[in-house]
């Protein structure tokens, strides 16, 4: 043993810091901590993965019924610039933060864990959104196997569900064109098999009291959770591959959706209504409103699926361009489906003789209700009914992805060394008991349960993240800053437009949104069903809970620290040692002195030394460095 000592004392040991790629002999240089996490393995895995995450159902039943609801064509124009004020920035900043530092939504917070609380309600926030969008996924495979089948089941009266009240609506013609007067009175095969069939809603007396499982929701719900857990069971490695399916066969089937509704009868009716511009709905506070909440809740933003996915990127990904693909590409799928939509709804407020207005809806109403209603009156109906509930499976399991595997991502990156080997274990267990957690859903009255989820999970406790989110960046961490790990990573600086964004505009227009929403406050309901106080008790505090993890989350970093109040504050708030890229030889300029072990009074010329020459993006290093020596040289 003393042997051994005195030879390794004899032998110089040279900083792994200051060794050249000749002296490391066989080391892997690309063997590190990072590379165990995973990454995206083809080129379009991240860009396809964005766009299934943020084209989803909303896209279909929201984004069409608002638009002729608050001014038709005009609704563009709010819709446009909102997309410019708060939807673009924002999705640029949350990129920014996952890809700079490779770090899910609460790991991330290395930034300022001062505000980790802000990931932990991310968490919250998606991980009960996560519950009842399954439980949507598993009305559309119900409605998907109803489809293969001859006659479609909601396409007549005379079943066991139906009333006295269901009229077979596409026959109610007489020969001069005229409806029955009674019509408004009745109820169409498609609206009973929805509620009395599929949700079998007569079973509950309310929300308190939601009945017996049905056992075909629950077998559907298992199977949509068995669906999700086996597309993320290798993370982005697997999902990244799905994508390519499911982020763009939508588009196929909604182009063929499109070409069908504008070639019926009637078509031009419904289109007309949809974009027809009534401009003096611009006059109107709630039609802005209604722009800004479709842009914000559209493109995902504060749920933490970006920043999960930009995670995965390498480190000079052109986030930049990315942006403006998904965000664009977006509102133009959401503009298509509307014209899709209210074609085929053209059509059927002609065959029924009624106006526009009376047939759409939107929500849930729209795709288990009226379209597949309207179904029933093409020519080979079976068929077109299981495109449409393909389509929307496609673009619900996108969604789903992203917000499994932010939970994964989050948890596993707080926990690698236990959970990162076992991430598929891991994985099953979350599917598991979210599975457990949603059989409610599948019960008589599961629908009202949804209801509340729907309107409370993700209302205002969202934006206050996303507010806490953007102020601090911009002003604690420091808007300068910012834009400076911008510039080492993609080569530029932000321009005045994101900067005037980031500080001002973004937050200004999220904070009218969270005023908005408090003072047209309105209580839940489902048709003529009211929610009793409790209810919309148990909601508020759902939409609290994930707001009162910010200052719980400050309590315990301000607890953590030493000293006074205000050096706890000060040492909190202040960027984590290790914070930064994650690989070492992307911490180029600043982050190459918080590497592990770094003395050297020059650490970009050893970190050159140790990964070869200078590149393009060391050239940006290197104006870095030279910039806050400036700024130091300013200060003293």
């Amino acid at each position: 043993m003393k042997k051994l000592q005195r030879a390794h004392l004899r032998k110089p040991v040279t900083p792994d810091l200051l060794m050249t790629p000749s002296d490391q002999g066989d080391v892997d240089l690309d063997m590190d901590f990072a590379a165990d996490r995973g990454n995206w393995t083809g080129k379009l895995d991240f860009l396809l993965s964005c766009i299934g995450y943020c084209v989803g159902l909303g896209n279909v039943w929201r984004f069409p019924y608002r638009a002729y609801t608050n001014g038709g064509g005009a609704f563009l124009v709010p819709y446009f610039l909102m997309l410019a004020i708060c939807g673009i920035p924002l999705f640029f900043l949350e990129l920014s933060l996952g890809q700079f530092s490779s770090l899910g939504p609460l790991a991330v917070w290395k930034i300022s864990p001062l505000f980790k609380g802000a990931g932990a309600a991310m968490l919250l926030i998606v991980g009960l959104v996560a519950i009842y969008y399954n439980m949507i996924i598993a009305y559309v495979l119900f409605y998907l196997f109803a489809s293969l089948t001859s006659d479609l089941p909601w396409e007549h009266c005379g079943n066991w569900w139906n009333t006295e009240l269901c009229l077979e609506h596409r026959g109610s013609k007489d020969g001069n064109g005229a409806l029955p007067l009674n019509l408004t009175y009745t109820v169409s095969p498609s609206e009973e098999y929805w509620s009395r069939y599929v949700l079998h809603i007569q079973g509950s007396q309310g929300i308190g009291s939601p009945g017996e499982i049905r056992w075909n929701l629950c077998l559907c719900l298992l199977l949509a959770w068995v669906i999700v857990f086996l597309c993320i069971l290798k993370g982005v490695k697997s999902s990244g591959k799905v994508v390519y399916f499911t982020a763009t066969f939508p588009y196929l089937i909604l182009l063929m959706l499109l070409v069908r509704g504008v070639t019926l009868p009637g078509a031009w009716k419904g289109i007309q209504f949809y974009l027809t511009p009534q401009f003096h709905h611009l006059l109107s506070s709630k039609v802005w409103i209604e722009a800004a909440l479709q842009i914000f809740y559209s493109l995902g933003v504060g749920f933490g699926g970006l920043l999960t996915f930009a995670s995965y990127n390498t480190f000079h990904q052109n986030i930049y361009r990315d942006t403006f693909i998904v965000t664009l590409g977006n509102a133009i799928t959401s503009i298509l489906a509307g014209f899709a939509i209210f074609s085929v709804l053209g059509y059927m407020s002609q065959e029924l003789g009624v106006p526009v207005d009376q047939v759409a809806k939107a929500g849930p109403g729209l795709a288990f209700v009226v379209y597949p209603q309207a179904m029933t009156m093409l020519p080979l109906s079976p068929f077109w009914s299981f495109l449409f509930f393909f389509m929307l499976l496609t673009l619900g399991l996108d969604s789903q992805f992203a917000f499994l595997e932010t939970i994964v991502t989050a948890v596993t990156d707080e926990f690698p060394y236990y959970l990162r080997p076992k991430k598929a274990v891991f994985s099953g267990l979350i599917c598991m008991a979210m599975y457990l957690m949603g059989l409610i859903l599948t019960t008589d009255g599961g629908m009202y349960w949804l209801v509340l989820l729907d309107d409370y999970s993700a209302s205002f406790g969202l934006m206050v993240v996303v507010i806490t989110t953007c102020l601090a960046v911009t002003r604690v961490y420091g808007i300068q800053r910012f834009c400076r790990d911008i510039h080492m990573m993609l080569g530029f600086k932000p321009g005045f437009y994101f900067r005037a964004c980031w500080l001002f505009l973004s937050p200004a227009t999220l904070l009218a949104l969270l005023v908005y929403s408090i003072v047209k406050y309105q209580p839940s309901e489902y048709g003529s069903y009211r929610f009793p106080p409790w209810a919309e008790l148990l909601g508020i505090l759902m939409g609290l809970l994930s707001c009162l993890m910010i200052p719980a989350g400050m309590l315990v970093a301000v607890l953590r620290e030493e000293g006074s109040l205000w050096e706890r504050l000060q040492q909190a708030s202040r960027p984590a040692m290790d914070w930064g890229p994650s690989l070492e030889e992307n911490r180029t300029g600043m982050y190459v002195a918080t590497l592990a072990g770094s003395q050297s009074p020059k650490p970009l010329m050893v970190h050159m030394r140790k990964y070869g020459g200078i590149t393009s993006f060391e050239n940006t290093a290197i104006e870095v460095d030279r910039e806050i020596a400036e700024e130091e040289e300013s200060m003293m």
